[in-house]
């Protein structure tokens, strides 16, 4: 496991594709378990160790994910996310460079529960919730192009979705239109930066997150 900050009251670590944050019908150990073990061995805490997840990234995503190590930490940092005062950047490996270089997307999702999937319209439609994201190109090469990702709404496999409507398949996301999957099973997208203002002691938080080992096309970005 990897950590890339800790203090009194937050943790954040760099999960690992293939990983899931909070437990699943998988019976899988879930990250937050591990972190909890991390934090009781390293600081010799007896009993429970508290840890609240804030926020979650999809099992075969990589990248940052804070954790509050306190009640008081995770009450303020759900209103963070929950306000979008939180900043997530993320680093998206996509086939077929966009058409354009840099723009935003903004789509009406709905979500298939059965399939676990979204659809993105054009305008709104029944049950569909808007999702707006500013992407740029940072990189390319032959194949394919690298995009840095801002979300302005937290929606259900936006990212992934939103990509795929423009025709920029996420590398290695069959669920999404992409031809083939990652060896791994993981799927290029990397949560790549988070910022914010601690939730307690108020000073600046801005942490980035190494690329996965193992794939390497984020080598070669």
């Amino acid at each position: 496991m990897n950590v890339l900050y800790e203090d009194n009251h937050i943790i954040i670590v760099n999960k690992a594709p293939g990983e899931i944050v909070q437990g699943d019908k998988t019976g899988d150990t879930p990250l937050s378990e591990q972190v909890k073990l991390y934090i009781k061995e390293k600081y010799q805490k007896p009993g429970n160790v508290f840890l609240g997840v804030v926020h979650r990234l999809d099992r075969p995503v990589s990248g940052v994910v804070v954790f509050a190590r306190t009640g008081k930490a995770l009450a303020r940092l759900n209103e963070m996310f929950r306000t979008g005062s939180v900043k997530k950047t993320y680093h998206a490996i996509v086939a077929n460079a966009p058409q354009q270089a840099a723009a935003t997307l903004e789509h009406w999702l709905t979500r298939n529960e059965r399939q676990n999937k979204a659809y993105a319209h054009p305008r709104e439609v029944k049950d569909s919730k808007r999702a707006v994201l500013d992407y740029r190109t940072i990189g390319h090469s032959e194949r394919y192009s690298l995009l840095e990702v801002r979300l302005h709404t937290g929606r259900h496999h936006q990212i992934r979705c939103q990509l795929a409507a423009i025709g920029c398949p996420i590398k290695g996301d069959l669920k999404y239109g992409a031809p083939r999957s990652n060896p791994d099973g993981s799927i290029c997208l990397h949560a790549r930066n988070v910022c914010f203002e601690h939730p307690v002691s108020h000073q600046p938080i801005d942490v980035t997150a190494p690329y996965p080992e193992g794939l390497g096309l984020w080598k070669m970005f």
